[in-house]
């Protein structure tokens, strides 16, 4: 009654799904999006087109260390939160289709 798509993805999963749980590899999955969303507000950041915003910045520089931080828990915060969620999903189609 599966599939050859079906049959194929419960295979992999079966393989791989105590490896993609793991914390190291949440982190290497999700990275790049989570780089470029901080990257893109460090850029706005540091552009300067809010003069209140710069202002702010050139009276007290640690500003930017604050910036740094919280970009870096945002980083971490998406990475681990989107591969964990794509980890739960696969899980749930995995579980429905040892039912089926």
């Amino acid at each position: 009654m599966l599939t050859e798509e079906e049959k194929a993805f419960m295979d992999y999963w079966k393989e791989n799904r105590l490896r993609k749980k793991r914390l190291l590899w949440q982190l290497a999955a999700g990275l790049p999006l989570a780089v470029l969303l901080a990257g893109a507000i460090f850029v706005n950041y540091l552009s300067g087109w809010y003069p209140r915003a710069d202002m702010k910045l050139q009276l007290n520089s640690s500003g930017v260390l604050v910036v740094l931080i919280g970009l870096l828990l945002t980083v971490i915060f998406i990475v681990v939160f989107s591969a964990r969620h794509r980890w739960d999903m696969n899980e749930q189609r995995y579980k429905e289709l040892l039912r089926k």
